[in-house]
C-alpha cells in the first residue's frame, strides 16, 4: 500500500530508543515517519547506543540526538522543550527495565525525563525475552502503563535474538507506524464509530477448480479501512482480499463468495447497529443516557451479477464436456439491495466504463438502492482494478462532488471527508 508522502506533514514525533537488540528495526520506523512527512527528533538511552551510533539517527532524521550526554538548556536541546516540540512520544524498543522504571515514575535518564514531561499519549513497543515479557511484574507494569496514557503495541511470537521461539519480538515498523499515525490523525467524528467496508470480487464456484469472478483487486476498500482505523474508527474489514501490511488492529474477515460476504455482512451490521457505548451522559442521579454513534458502511465489494445455475462437485472433464461447453447462469443475490440500511449510513462503489452514462447510472443506484452515497470509479479497463492509484465522483442526491486522480490512500481520506456530512 502506498504512504502518500504528506500523510503526517507537520506531525512532530519524538522516538526513544533504549538498549535492544530490536532498535535496528527503529531505523526502518524512523524510515516511514520521515517519508510519511514527519519531522522525527530521537533521544537515546545510553544502552542504546551499544547497538546504533547517535550518528545513524541524525543522518535519518537531520536532527541531533537527545541524550544523557548533551542536554543543552541554553540552545533548547533539553527533556522539557524537546517534549513541548513534540506531538507524538514513540518508545520502540522498551526493554523490560524501562517499563518498569516508566511505570514506577522513574527518570534517572534522559529518556525516563522526556516520558515524564510528555504529558500526551505515549506509543510504547516493547521487546523483551519470553520470560521477561511474561514476568508477573512487567505484565503489572504494562497494564499500569495502559491506564497512564500509554498505548501498548503488543509484541509478536517468532525466534529472539537469544536464539529461543516465543512471544516478546518488539512489533513489526509499519504496525508501530500504523498506531502512530492514529494517535496523531484521530478525529472526533470517526473515533470509536463503528464502520464496515467491503471489498474485492467474489468468487463464485463452477466445480471444484473453477470459478466465476471479476478483476476487483480489493485494495481500494483496503485502503479505506487503513483510512478509517487512521481517524479513529472501529474497523471491521470483510473482503475477499487484503493489501498487504494492514493495521494489525483492523478487524478482518475474509470471504469468498457472495453468501458468505451477504452473512458475515448481515450480522456486522447488526452488531454496529446494537454498537458500543462512545459517550455515557449523567442525567440523574439514578439514570445514564447512552448516546451511539451512527455507524457506516461502505460497500466497495464487486459481487457477481450472476453465479452458476449449478456448481459441480469434482473437476468438469473436457472430455466428458465435448466441443462446446454451455455454463448456466442465475441472477446473483443483490447485497445492497437486501441488507437492511435503516439507521446506518451506505456509501455503494460503483465501477463505470462507458464516461457518458456513468454518472446517470451511479445515479440511478443512488436511487433505486436507497443509498446515502455512491462512490463512482470511471475506468480505462480491467487493469485500472490492480492499481494503487484511483479516482472518484462522490455522488448524492444533492451533488457530484469530485476526488483528483492520487493515491487509493489518499482518495479514501477524501471520501471520509465528504461521507462526514452524510
Amino acid at each position: 500500500m502506498l504512504i502518500p508522502s504528506d500523510l503526517l506533514k507537520n506531525k512532530k514525533i519524538l522516538l526513544g530508543v533504549t538498549g535492544s537488540i530490536a532498535i535496528y528495526k527503529s531505523l526502518e520506523l524512523v524510515r516511514l515517519f520521515v517519508k510519511a512527512g514527519a519531522e522525527v527528533k530521537v533521544v537515546m538511552s545510553e544502552s542504546a547506543k551499544k547497538f546504533i551510533t547517535p550518528l545513524t539517527f541524525e543522518t535519518l532524521t537531520s536532527n541531533k540526538v537527545l541524550d544523557d550526554t548533551n542536554e543543552s538548556w541554553a540552545e533548547g536541546h533539553n527533556h522539557i522543550q524537546t517534549t513541548q516540540w513534540a506531538d507524538l512520544f514513540v518508545i520502540a524498543p522498551a526493554t523490560a527495565n524501562t517499563i518498569g522504571k516508566l511505570a514506577n515514575g522513574i527518570a534517572d535518564t534522559m529518556l525516563l525525563q522526556c516520558a515524564l514531561a510528555f504529558a500526551h499519549l505515549k506509543i510504547l513497543a516493547p521487546s523483551a525475552n519470553t520470560n521477561m515479557i511474561h514476568h508477573p511484574i512487567t505484565q503489572a507494569n504494562l497494564k499500569m502503563l495502559a491506564i497512564a496514557n500509554y498505548d501498548i503495541v503488543e509484541t509478536q511470537k517468532k525466534e529472539l535474538a537469544c536464539k529461543t521461539e516465543g512471544d516478546g519480538a518488539m512489533a513489526e515498523p509499519i504496525n508501530i507506524f500504523w498506531q502512530s499515525a492514529r494517535a496523531l490523525l484521530r478525529e472526533d467524528f470517526w473515533h470509536e464509530r463503528m464502520v464496515i467496508v467491503t471489498g474485492g470480487g467474489t468468487v463464485e464456484k463452477i466445480d471444484e477448480v473453477r470459478y466465476l469472478s471479476n478483476f476487483s483487486s480489493g485494495k481500494m476498500a483496503s485502503s479505506l479501512a487503513v483510512a478509517l482505523y487512521c481517524k479513529g474508527a472501529d474497523v471491521n474489514l470483510i473482503a475477499t482480499k487484503f493489501a498487504t501490511q494492514l493495521p494489525k488492529k483492523i478487524h478482518t474477515i475474509a470471504v469468498t463468495n457472495t453468501q458468505e460476504m451477504f452473512e458475515y455482512l448481515s450480522a456486522s451490521i447488526r452488531i454496529a447497529k446494537k454498537g458500543k457505548l462512545s459517550k455515557a451522559t449523567l442525567i440523574n442521579d439514578e439514570h445514564i443516557h447512552l448516546i451511539q454513534k451512527k455507524p457506516y458502511l461502505f460497500m466497495a465489494a464487486a459481487v457477481s451479477d450472476y453465479i452458476p445455475e449449478f456448481t459441480q462437485s469434482g473437476k468438469l472433464k473436457k472430455e466428458s464436456l465435448g466441443e462446446k461447453f454451455d455454463l448456466s447462469l442465475k441472477k446473483n443475490i443483490d447485497i445492497l439491495s437486501a441488507i437492511d440500511k435503516e439507521g446506518i449510513v451506505t456509501v455503494g462503489f460503483k465501477a463505470e466504463i462507458n464516461e457518458f452514462h456513468a454518472i446517470a447510472n451511479a445515479s440511478e443506484m443512488l436511487r433505486a438502492k436507497n443509498l446515502d452515497a455512491v462512490c463512482l470509479n470511471l475506468l480505462k479497463d480491467s487493469s485500472d482494478f490492480g492499481s494503487d492509484t484511483n479516482m472518484i465522483e462522490f455522488i448524492t442526491s444533492e451533488q457530484v462532488e469530485p476526488i483528483a486522480y492520487a493515491s487509493k490512500l489518499e482518495v479514501s481520506f477524501g471520501i471520509l471527508a465528504l461521507a462526514k456530512r452524510l
